[in-house]
């Protein structure tokens, strides 16, 4: 299974994330540079243009002229060898002096206007300033326009441009590195996670102590699941291991000593009587082992088991009906009493592996001419299934160590009784427990026999 970092995610993210932050800053940089450049240069203009309109006079005809000082024109020049125009106009639109191919703008409400333009092929920032001046007997409107190129502006721009991406590639620089340092660290207590989970023994299956931040909690806490699960898991399958070489060696025991009896008998009567007792082992043994898949089949159906209405009325007469063959070969009165329809919440293949078990039960322990009872009926809103018969019943200390090992543990297996496994009220339990079913064990009528009770919790439609 091939892996990602994290880590490389997150510097990979937060760089792109940065670098494009940097790339809004420096756009929003350059106009900014741009306008503070234009901002400079206007005020320089707007001077030069003030300079030149103080040296306009009125001369002895009463026209206009003007001495262009060379000062307000120096003001203009700059270290990228800008090239400076200007054009002084008297009423009228009367040209008095300067470049007069240089474009006269309209000026504002403010007396004093700037543009952009092009000065032959030469870029140009220009601004022409409206002033008046009193020839005595009235007051005379005169423009002065200025203009430079912008060499110095877009210069001035530039640098203030490449300053910023200077710095704010240093600052993308530093945010990566503290990004690394910081998730550096805080992937330390994931790492102490895996180092505490790799030291472990494989049945170590305790629950994890390690410290880990709020973040890593329910990654915790689903490992912990896990093991829970898997600790039960394995648990189930030393139990099952247990009950199988429990349970088998007694019968395959037996049926090694009478076959090792028929070998060496002489006459066909003891001959007989020892296949007969290793047939009986066998069939003892084959019984086991089913009951032991059975097991195993419910602890498998135990993850990912759905539950859904099932009719228990129906199934137990359907499994009553199928043991009365047997019921009759054993001398056994086998009947059902009880409601027409009680739906409960189990699953119909596991509810009828538990009935089974319990009829079974009854019939191999309760003796000839016993009676067995199964029933179904409505108690509140659960639904109650009981099997009881009128046998020889347990003794009370086994009662109660029946009816200990259903609630919480896993039940432990009955000892045997008349040649029985045990296994059969241990799979009755097993299935109950993955119902949420509750079971009692007591003893039946006047005092006389078992009865093993199962409360189910309603279905749909009950």
């Amino acid at each position: 299974m091939t892996g990602y970092s994290l880590r490389r995610r997150l510097l990979l993210g937060l760089t792109l994330a940065a670098a494009l932050i940097g790339v809004v800053a420096l756009v929003d940089t350059w106009r900014e540079a741009v306008r503070t450049a234009q901002g400079l240069s206007d005020r320089v203009l707007e001077g030069s243009a003030l300079a030149i309109a103080e040296r306009v006079t009125v001369d002895e005809g009463g026209g206009l002229e003007v001495d262009i000082p060379f000062a307000a024109l120096e003001m203009l020049a700059s270290a990228a060898e800008d090239q400076v125009f200007y054009r002084v106009d008297a009423p009228a639109g009367t040209f008095l002096t300067g470049y007069e191919a240089l474009a006269v703008l309209a000026p504002g409400e403010d007396g004093i206007a700037f543009a952009d333009g092009l000065f032959g092929a030469v870029s140009i920032r220009s601004a022409t300033l409206v002033r008046q001046i009193s020839t005595g007997a009235e007051s005379v409107a005169f423009t002065v326009t200025v203009a430079e190129s912008t060499r110095a502006r877009s210069a001035l721009a530039r640098q203030i441009l490449i300053r910023s991406a200077v710095r704010i590639l240093v600052l993308i620089g530093c945010i990566v590195a503290i990004v690394w340092v910081a998730v550096t660290l805080a992937f330390r207590p994931l790492d102490r996670l895996g180092a505490a989970i790799a030291e472990r023994t494989p049945d170590d299956l305790r629950p994890l102590q390690a410290q880990v931040p709020l973040e890593a909690a329910p990654l915790a806490g689903a490992i912990n699941s896990f093991m829970a699960r898997l600790e039960g898991a394995v648990a189930a399958l030393r139990h099952f291991t247990g009950n199988a070489s429990h349970q088998l060696r007694t019968p395959l025991a037996t049926l090694r000593t009478q076959l090792a009896l028929a070998r060496r008998a002489g006459e066909r009567v003891p001959r007989d009587a020892a296949l007969d007792k290793a047939e009986a082992a066998l069939v003892r043994a084959e019984r086991v082992l089913a009951q032991l898949l059975a097991l195993a089949r419910v602890d498998a159906a135990a993850t990912g088991l759905a539950l859904g209405p099932v009719d228990l009325a129906a199934l137990a007469r359907e499994v009553t009906g199928e043991a009365l063959p047997a019921a009759s070969d054993a001398g056994i009165d086998l009947g059902y009493e009880g409601a027409g329809e009680a739906r409960a919440l189990a699953d119909p293949v596991l509810a009828a592996e538990l009935l089974r078990n319990l009829v079974d039960n009854a019939l191999r322990y309760a003796g000839r001419g016993a009676v067995v009872t199964v029933r179904v009926r409505q108690e509140g809103e659960a639904v109650l299934l009981e099997v009881e018969d009128d046998g020889p019943g347990l003794p009370p200390d086994r009662l109660a160590a029946l009816q200990s090992a259903t609630q919480p543990q896993r039940m432990v297996p009955t000892p045997a009784v008349a040649g029985g496994s045990g296994l059969g009220l241990a799979i009755v339990a097993e299935i109950a427990a993955l119902f949420g079913a509750e079971c009692q064990f007591s003893q039946g009528a006047a005092g006389r026999g078992l009865c093993v009770s199962c409360r189910f919790a309603p279905g749909a439609g009950v």
